[in-house]
């Protein structure tokens, strides 16, 4: 009873996979119009031929029916409907009500071709048998994607053939039911052995798609991590490279304008710096959150570049591309409060235009980020447009890097000097060496120009070796001991090879190492604090002395006075300029008393009138610099305005605000 069971709940598909189910159908889908086909073609033989012999209803009217089904079911397996995927359950629906009608056709034939063999001669005869044998295998072999359809007309039609034929009780009819029913049992035997194969394939091909899916699945999330910021959730560097030239290769032709951008936190190493990795961290999530809302609100990409930098691409509206970076730039500057603490960051931006700017995406890179540089420099917290001005400044640049790489170091660089004076005595303490070039192509080259430009090109180390060497050489030609401040940059700073040559050629240098002051710059100091207080400590062990050069212009110097081992510290030049007014010199009183108390020598620059001197030497600046003094010049003007400056200063004996002017007016 069991394996009735069983074999019931088998044929009526109760525990069909589902899948399987499916394919069971879409198989079978292909194969029943050859069936019904087949029993047209068969029935309508059979009918024709005893169309004469037997009763019209038995042969036009059952053949009739058996046509309308036929046609009515090829059609509809025919039609659109029928091919769409259906669920598990509804796949098995169709299959039993195919296994339904099957039991019908399996009685229906056999009874409709006994009832007519009753007809008709010998040849009639034969033909019934052949229709009886030709359609059961036709209609086993087109439903060998359903077995179960088959086994049931196998199981109904067959016997009734068999026992009709063996009924007859003559020698041939019994070889004929005979070889029936044991072809029939092979054939159900191959059908069913065959459609184990199958459903062993389909569940092989499904765990193939399936497991196919998974790694698509795992594809595309290792592709959509591999294009995301971990920490921000913003897309990454190389997204934006990635959409970068899939936007350029799209409208190459139609040359439709579209931005890309820069964005650079403000103030954000200080606050890093200040409060640790984790609240900087968790700024960066913030402020990845709000880009990130930005962003969906525009219709615009927005991705992490790397640190402090985020990328922008404006696809669209590209008139107000300078206006959106903006609305970004004061959104970013908004507070951000992290436990109690409120944090504030500024934000700049340079945008640049495809087509005007660039065509490929290094040239837009490089303008957005030149127009970045601009915001930096002329309008912090602000966006600028990559311009044509933009455009003269970087031909003039990179005719300068061209210029630098192929330069004479030693030919073309020379070496300038700017006394510091003694407030009081105005007599001086060191010179500054203040680097020139003069290029054979482009002429005379301004500082500002050729220093950053070396420095990203990689030629600063060459340069800066070179300079030092020049300098202590020709300050060896004094006859006074007078002091040299030597500049130098952060790339230096970061770099062991150059600090060893640097360290080697003071050692072995033509004046005591106690009369070399190295400049660093706060920039250099921000890139690795640690790094930067180990070079200035190996370098003060050698005798050297270390001034920390624009104090007052960054955003971290406080803590940088506290943390590094200084001698002196150089107020920027902008706060000369501000000595005349009450403002001003309470910030210039503020630097002085500070070094004061961390006994510091302070030096002010920028001196360039008699009542700016006046009032830093009120303040208590004992150091100064500035063209009220003397502007930069040759070795040889100098060792000239040195022997000079017995006569300069005789004066200093008179009253000190005469003595002073007098002096200055020598001067």
């Amino acid at each position: 009873m069991h394996a009735l069971s069983r074999f019931i709940d088998w044929l009526w598909l109760r525990n069909t996979e589902p899948d399987v189910a499916i394919a069971q159908l879409r198989w079978t889908r292909e194969h029943l119009p050859l069936l019904y086909i087949l029993l047209v073609l068969n029935g309508g033989a059979v009918a024709y031929t005893h169309y004469n012999l037997a009763p019209a209803s038995l042969t036009l009217g059952v053949f009739g029916t058996f046509f309308t089904v036929c046609v009515v079911r090829t059609i509809w397996w025919f039609s659109a409907q029928s091919a769409i995927v259906p669920s598990g359950a509804d796949a098995v629906h169709r299959l039993r009500s195919t296994i339904a009608l099957a039991s019908v056709m399996a009685l229906g034939f056999p009874f409709w071709a006994i009832a007519l063999d009753t007809y008709g001669g010998a040849l009639e005869h034969v033909h019934i048998a052949m229709f009886l044998g030709i359609t059961m295998v036709g209609c086993i072999y087109c439903l060998m994607y359903l077995p179960q359809a088959a086994i049931v007309i196998g199981l109904l039609g067959t016997p009734i053939t068999v026992i009709y034929y063996l009924l007859k009780q003559d020698t041939v009819y019994t070889a004929i039911a005979m070889n029936m029913g044991l072809v029939m049992i092979t054939l159900l035997s191959i059908v069913r052995t065959g459609f184990q194969g199958f459903r062993d394939m389909v569940l092989s091909q499904l765990d193939i798609a399936a497991k196919q899916q998974e790694t698509e699945r795992l594809g595309a999330e290792n592709a959509r991590l591999a294009h995301t910021d971990s920490l921000t959730g913003l897309p990454n560097r190389r997204h934006f490279f990635a959409q970068l030239q899939r936007m350029i290769a799209d409208r190459q032709t139609s040359l439709e304008p579209f931005a890309i951008g820069v964005l650079d936190l403000d103030n954000f190493k200080p606050v890093n710096d200040t409060f640790g990795h984790f609240v900087g961290d968790s700024l960066l999530a913030a402020i990845g959150e709000r880009l990130s809302t930005a962003a969906k609100e525009r219709g615009i990409i927005i991705v992490r570049l790397g640190g402090d930098e985020f990328g922008l691409i404006i696809p669209s509206d590209v008139e107000h591309a300078t206006s959106i970076g903006d609305d970004l730039c004061h959104m970013l500057a908004q507070p951000y409060k992290f436990d109690g603490m409120q944090l504030v960051v500024g934000c700049s931006c340079g945008i640049a235009l495809f087509p005007e700017a660039g065509t490929n995406a290094s040239e837009l890179f490089d303008r957005s980020d030149y127009a970045l540089y601009h915001s930096k420099t002329e309008q912090r917290g602000n966006c600028t447009l990559f311009s044509v001005e933009h455009e003269t400044s970087i031909r003039s640049s990179r005719a300068i890097e061209v210029a630098l790489q192929n330069a004479d170091m030693e030919q073309e660089l020379e070496i300038h000097f700017q006394p510091i004076v003694d407030t009081f005595t105005l007599r001086t303490r060191g010179v500054e060496a203040l680097a020139r070039w003069t290029s054979p192509t482009l002429g005379r080259v301004p500082p500002d120009q050729f220093i950053p430009t070396a420095e990203r090109i990689g030629v600063i180390s060459t340069l800066t070796l070179t300079l030092l060497n020049k300098s202590l050489n020709q300050l060896a030609r004094l006859s006074q001991p007078i002091g040299l401040s030597f500049n130098l940059s952060a790339t230096d700073i970061a770099s062991p090879e150059t600090m060893r040559a640097v360290t080697s050629m003071i050692e072995n240098g033509p004046i005591d190492p106690s009369r070399l002051t190295l400049e660093i710059t706060e920039t250099a100091v921000m890139r690795d604090i640690d790094q930067a207080i180990a070079v200035i400590q190996q370098l003060q062990s050698l005798g050297v002395r270390i001034s920390l050069d624009d104090f007052g212009t960054g955003y971290s110097s406080l803590s940088y006075l506290r943390r590094l081992p200084l001698n002196t510290v150089k107020g920027d030049r902008s706060f000369a300029s501000d000595l005349c007014n009450e403002h001003g010199r309470k910030i210039v009183t503020a630097i002085s008393g500070l070094c004061h108390t961390l006994s510091l020598d302070c030096v002010i620059e920028g001196i360039e009138d008699m009542e700016q001197l006046l009032h830093a030497r009120r303040l208590g600046y004992r150091m100064a610099q500035g063209y009220l003094f003397a502007k930069p010049m040759p070795i040889a003007d100098l060792v000239e305005w040195l022997e000079l400056e017995d006569e300069r200063t005789s004066e200093t004996d008179r009253p000190a605000s005469s003595s002073l002017r007098g002096i200055i007016k020598v001067v």
